[in-house]
């Protein structure tokens, strides 16, 4: 027979193992529908998490809805949504508004992908380069700035179809936070909406790749994901440091590394075209928005939302790379535990 102290001694390891988190094992096991949605940046791995999570909890149910940042923030507004996901962070305006949390999640990058026939090898681009593709003022792939920065390559003589997004994204939002930063030439703005001068509208990034991949001589921009799942080619892009760097696991982190120190004085700080040399210019974490008080809501449901977050930003973490997405840094997942413990049930904090 085992002992009391030996159970006791379990039950302590696992309670120090959770780091802080509910238990839901001794919670009643009454069924949980969550219901979410909103950035398909990070879709993918969204999904991976909460079929994981269903297996370890069977009574929590949770769908996530990738119809973009902006709708994902509006029905979270309308309390439609349970939690958002969003590239793009509130503005100071929607903080005064609603007292909506900030939680990193993960971190991804928006990548130039492109169809040109007979071309599938790594084109490099500059931020000048890509601000004035989209903008419409380069037409051509034979184009004099674009042949100057691909010496080897036969570009074709061929008209530029752009593709961007058509609904209120985040990729957007980080693209164009990308050219505003970091080209001059660029004239749009940045935001989750632009009024782009040219180009076939996509929903959502898989409407983006997706149009790409049907399109001989596009050229659009998507989450990196999406450009590995769809097999489309990807531009090395020059970074701060002059480096033509390409999007990958660890040119994403690279980026990440350098900019996470920006987001303990504000978690809604950009990372694009960061410093340091392999860091990849079109970088960004993407967050889970929630409201700090959860009391419009069931007990239970609150409970299950604040756990699955915590565990998406520690455990859940072992899944992202598999997917293209960076490992949180490890003191990005401290800010996020201090964030998750703000978040209170009729004034009481819910992490214990």
């Amino acid at each position: 027979m085992v002992s009391k102290v030996v159970v006791g001694a379990i039950v302590l390891v696992v309670a120090l193992a959770i780091g802080g988190y509910i238990l839901l094992a001794s919670q009643p096991q009454q069924p949980v529908q969550v219901t979410a949605g909103g950035a398909s940046f990070p879709q993918p791995v969204i999904t991976k998490w909460t079929s994981e999570y269903n297996k370890l909890y069977p009574h929590i149910q949770i769908s996530y809805q990738p119809i973009g940042s902006g709708g994902g923030q509006n029905n979270l507004f309308a309390k439609t949504f349970d939690f958002a996901g969003s590239d793009a962070p509130l503005t100071d305006a929607q903080l005064a508004n609603y007292t909506v949390l900030h939680v990193p999640e993960t971190i991804g990058g928006v990548v130039v992908s492109y169809n040109i026939p007979n071309l599938n090898v790594t084109i490099r681009l500059t931020a000048d380069v890509i601000a004035q593709i989209f903008q419409g003022n380069i037409t051509k792939w034979d184009d004099a700035a674009i042949a100057s920065l691909n010496p080897s390559l036969n570009m074709p003589d061929a008209d530029i179809v752009v593709v961007r997004r058509s609904d209120s994204s985040g990729t957007t939002f980080v693209f164009t936070s990308y050219l505003s930063n970091a080209s001059s030439l660029w004239q749009l703005g940045s935001g989750q909406t632009v009024n782009w001068p040219v180009g076939l509208g996509g929903s959502g990034n898989s409407g983006v790749a997706s149009l790409i991949q049907q399109t001989p001589y596009s050229v659009g921009y998507v989450e990196y994901f999406y450009a590995k799942n769809n097999n489309l080619p990807t531009a090395a892009i020059r970074n701060q440091n002059g480096e033509f760097i390409e999007p990958s696991l660890a040119s994403v982190g690279e980026a990440a590394r350098q900019g996470k120190g920006l987001l303990s004085s504000d978690v809604r700080s950009a990372i694009v075209n960061m410093p340091g040399s392999g860091a990849y210019p079109i970088s960004s974490f993407t967050y889970l928005l929630v409201f700090k008080d959860l009391s419009y809501m069931t007990q239970a449901k609150a409970t299950a939302i604040v756990n699955f977050i915590w565990w998406a930003i520690h455990d859940g973490q072992n899944y992202t790379e598999a997917l293209y997405y960076p490992k949180l840094p490890s003191d990005i997942v401290t800010l996020g535990e201090g964030i998750l413990r703000q978040i209170t049930y009729n004034g009481v904090p819910i992490l214990t």
